[in-house]
């Protein structure tokens, strides 16, 4: 089985010989992949939908996987135990939705030794939502697929600082690791901001020119950060 990029790196991450949770699995690649390759020991499919999650058992079944993959219907980490795996995966959700996936669960979240999220929106806010609930970053990726990148959170239990607010922007660990892809996505970010400035800089209500001076400070640390890379 030969995943895409995303996938291909967030099964990268997943710790050797793990027990894991794929949450919303869709069509179990990535699960499949995980035990074809000897990373995982045992993993759990879940979806909140019958539709995704019959997607999965018929892959799952196609492969003769189904003696170390199960199955679950359910919304997020409630079809999970307390103690039942050590690594879960959330991919390809919100940001906000991640949070609230974890808010929700806690009694499973804290017998969880690794997360591995991707969020497809709002990475900031839930880098911020890490610092104050006590979540500490302990790797972070880039993949990419066309022009698209996708940011993969390595996540423990534990606290942690983040120094300036635009490594919620930019995860702190991607400029320590030299990422592949970390001057081609800080030049994106910086393309975004500028047209977003562009955008509001002739208007005149006092929502755009908070949103016209946020652009510049971003902008101003985004440039400082490209000189350090």
């Amino acid at each position: 089985m030969k995943l895409n990029s995303r996938l291909k790196t967030i099964s990268e991450l997943v710790p050797k010989e793990s027990v894991v949770a794929d949450i919303g699995t869709d069509h179990a690649y990535l699960p499949v992949y995980l035990i074809k390759n000897k990373i995982a020991k045992r993993v759990i499919a879940a979806d909140i939908n019958i539709g995704p999650l019959n997607n999965a058992e018929k892959t799952i079944n196609n492969y003769g996987m189904e003696k170390y993959i199960e199955t679950r219907l359910g919304n997020g980490l409630r079809a999970i135990k307390p103690g039942e795996i050590d690594t879960a995966i959330i991919a390809g959700m919100g940001g906000l939705l991640i949070r609230d996936i974890l808010r929700e669960s806690k009694e499973v979240v804290d017998t969880i030794k690794t997360f591995i999220f991707q969020p497809m929106i709002a990475q900031d806010e839930l880098r911020k939502w890490f610092c104050k609930n006590n979540f500490k970053i302990d790797n972070e990726r880039l993949a990419k697929e066309g022009n698209k990148f996708y940011e993969i959170l390595v996540v423990s239990r534990g606290e942690m600082t983040i120094k300036d607010s635009i490594y919620y922007e930019v995860g702190m660990k991607l400029i320590e690791n030299n990422d592949p892809y970390i001057k081609e996505f800080v030049d994106l970010k910086l393309k975004k901001y500028s047209e977003i400035l562009k955008n509001v800089e002739e208007e005149n209500s006092i929502k755009a020119k908070e949103k016209y001076l946020e652009c510049k400070i971003k902008i101003k640390k985004l440039k400082e950060v490209k000189k350090c890379l």
